[in-house]
């Protein structure tokens, strides 16, 4: 067991006058679960579960102090009326049963306020906009996400409200009475969001606040209306609730946002205002293009540095967040560069976190592989979902129910859906014994550790999870009716993962071609020469047998340097698979064509996540070619066409990532055995590391 320990994550914290049991905090993170501005079960029900898990400060979702005015959903909490009281003390009094504090985190949207857009209500702005965001990455945006996109505004077109005095005055005074219902409610604490590109945030920085009165021009100007908000309400409340800010330490992706520099004096005179804690986050202006860079960032540690040098001129406690996982977090406390860490996705992932690094049980924490399933919801209005924790957001699911009756269930694969299939059944008193052909844990997954590192600490927490539950596993073993049979299961979990064929077209079956079942076997070192080559099956099973090829970080980096493949290289198939390969190819120096049948490339990937990976790709070198249809493979070229007209790239191998379909012959064969079976992951339906944990939880929770 890993027993790494985390004395400055546990220890007290305090901002103002609340007081934490440790520095961990939840951010918010909108579930969109509220009726109507009234906070329900499900709400509670989740803040509860991060609560019970160990957390010392919950901070909700963002709250709308004029709902339903200036509210970006209907699905949020409202703080604009008494009548929204009895649900937030609701939720204060259970999150104080479960042991932690609560901050209600207030805001009105302005001009990303999706309610007003879909009521004919102009925006308020500090001024008219004088530029458009470039929203060519839409492109590969599917028609039904869209639809649901526009949705969220009636498909409606923006009008702009240039604040005037009197609208200065509502919305501080709006403020000012929404913290006083916060209080009321017998909460913590009260979060003033100036981030984001909500109405505060825009004030602040000098792209978006063209004013010339005294709310625009110097960056003291541009804070006026945000102190005036934090000074209402520290007046009105602050000896009752703890005021915390949100800024931005940078914005990212258009220039003229917020800088450093300007977030550090901003800070300061909202220290001065009365603030009791300041929030450092990050925003990329134009979520369709640098959504990533904030507010939630793929970098690990992405707003820490900027977090350290604003807590150098403040003396109020600073958090930060922005990918802080458990090491970086309490390194950074240790060196007194924050006061408080927090961590989102990771707690959406892993409610129980704290309290395992509390009880020294590191391993057992199940990580966030930062695939942004769970955020891009929050682009349709509906309620985010976790690709590795199936409970978000309906908690009733937990504790698993323990089985009835204990049963033997032998699990075929050791790929995500077998291993969680393996690790739910276990965990509900089953007896379970699991078998893979393969010299290794992982599945499909080991071989994404190597074009996307965040699935190794998914990797990582499986293996210690089928150690930690004892779990027998038999690898190099081949799976048929007989060898099951011998195994005396009373039920089988089919989960061998997806078919990868070769292509149908001209050319598909010469030995440059390879599948994405091929290179894993040749990762594995068990291709045949005739799969993959002599040179490269002879490398593969060299790998296997030196055994470095089992360390995915050791392959990503040597093959940084060595890479035994010629330089030119065409993928065919631009979905989740395709899309990442090419990437990762191209760092790897190799000129890189990808061709895709379809309009929209990095299917399924979360739209976040393939927006990035689409212009990552461009910026490594990727030539994409969508709507190709392939016309045939030489052993030297690809060709193929667009529109009727004609094309060809050098190919010194090709790889193809697309065909992938969901086959389980396995399954057919033990029920014509009358041995009952279940299919999950991928083998039933290709849905990736998503698809499998989900399928798989659904069978092992009613078995």
């Amino acid at each position: 067991m890993n027993t790494k320990s985390f004395p400055h994550l546990m220890a007290p914290g305090r901002m103002g006058p609340m007081e934490t049991h440790n520095r961990i905090v939840l951010p918010a993170m909108d579930m969109n679960v509220s009726e109507h501005g009234e906070i329900e079960q499900p709400e509670i029900d989740h803040y509860v579960a991060r609560a019970a898990g160990g957390a010392g400060l919950i901070i909700t979702g963002a709250c709308a102090i004029a709902f339903p005015h200036g509210a970006a959903s209907m699905k949020e909490p409202g703080l604009s009326d008494d009548k929204y009281i009895p649900g937030l003390k609701a939720l204060a009094d259970a999150v104080h049963a479960a042991g932690s504090k609560l901050c209600i985190q207030s805001t009105h949207h302005g001009k990303v306020a999706r309610v007003d857009v879909a009521n004919d209500r102009p925006v308020l702005a500090p001024n008219q906009p004088d530029y458009t965001y470039d929203m060519s990455a839409l492109a590969d945006s599917t028609r039904e996400e869209l639809g649901k996109m526009g949705a969220a505004t009636a498909g409606k077109q923006t009008a702009y409200h240039e604040m005037t005095a009197e609208d200065i005055s509502w919305l501080v005074s709006t403020w000012a009475d929404a913290a006083e219902r916060v209080a009321k409610a017998d909460a913590d604490a009260i979060e003033i969001h100036v981030a984001h590109g909500y109405i505060l945030g825009v004030f602040l920085n000098q792209r978006d606040n063209l004013r010339t009165d005294e709310y625009g021009g110097s960056l003291e100007n541009r804070a006026r209306l945000a102190c005036e908000v934090i000074s209402a309400v520290k007046k009105r409340v602050g000896d009752r609730l703890a005021v915390l800010v949100r800024v931005a330490g940078e914005e990212y992706g258009q220039e003229g946002g917020l800088t450093l520099d300007e977030a550090i004096e901003a800070s300061k005179l909202f220290e001065q205002a009365g603030a009791d804690a300041i929030h450092v986050t990050g925003w990329g202006r134009n979520p369709f293009d640098n959504f990533t860079d904030g507010p939630l960032p793929n970098k690990v540690g992405a707003y820490l540095k900027n977090a350290a040098e604003i807590k150098k001129h403040v003396k109020v406690p600073v958090i930060a967040v922005g990918r802080m996982l458990p090491e970086v977090s309490e390194k950074a406390l240790a060196a007194g560069q924050i006061d408080f860490a927090a961590m989102g996705r990771q707690l959406l992932a892993d409610p129980e976190l704290p309290n395992k690094l509390r009880d020294g049980k590191f391993d057992q924490v199940r990580p966030c592989i930062n695939c942004y399933l769970c955020v891009a919801e929050n682009f349709f209005d509906d309620t985010p979902f976790c690709a590795v924790n199936p409970a978000l957001g309906n908690e009733a699911l937990l504790p698993l129910k323990p089985a009835s009756a204990t049963k033997h269930v032998v699990v075929v694969g050791a790929g995500p859906a077998g291993l969680e299939s393996a690790r739910v059944l276990t965990e509900r008193g089953h007896r379970v014994t699991v078998v893979d052909k393969s010299d290794r844990l992982g599945g499909t997954m080991w071989f994404s550790t190597m074009t996307t590192p965040d699935n190794e600490r998914l990797l990582k927490w499986f293996k210690a999870e089928i150690k930690r539950l004892n779990i027998a596993v038999k690898l190099n073993t081949p799976a048929t009716v007989e060898s099951i049979r011998a195994l005396h299961p009373d039920h089988v979990i089919v989960a061998t993962g997806a078919v990868r064929p070769k292509p149908d077209f001209p050319g598909g079956d010469l030995p440059i071609v390879q599948t994405g079942d091929t290179l894993r076997a040749m990762m594995l070192g068990t291709a045949t020469a005739e799969e993959a080559g002599a040179v490269l099956s002879t490398l593969g099973k060299l790998g296997r047998l030196s055994g470095v090829t089992k360390s995915p970080e050791f392959v990503r980096q040597f093959t940084k340097v060595w890479l035994p493949m010629g330089k030119d290289v065409v993928v065919i198939g631009g979905s989740l698979v395709g899309l990442e390969l090419s990437e990762f190819l191209a760092e790897r120096g190799r000129r890189v064509t990808l061709l895709h049948e379809k309009q929209q490339l990095g299917l399924p990937l979360a739209m976040p996540r393939r927006w990035t990976a689409v212009k990552e790709s461009e910026k490594h070198g990727v030539k994409i070619h969508r709507n190709a249809s392939i016309t045939r493979i030489t052993e030297k070229s690809v060709e193929w066409t667009v529109g009727g007209e004609s094309f060809s790239a050098p190919a010194d191998m090709v790889v193809y990532a697309d065909g992938t379909t969901s086959a389980s012959p396995l399954a057919d064969e033990l029920r014509a055995a009358d041995i009952t079976c279940d299919v999950v992951g991928d083998a039933g339906a290709v849905n990736y590391i998503h698809g499998a944990i989900h399928s798989s939880w659904k069978v092992s929770t009613e078995l």
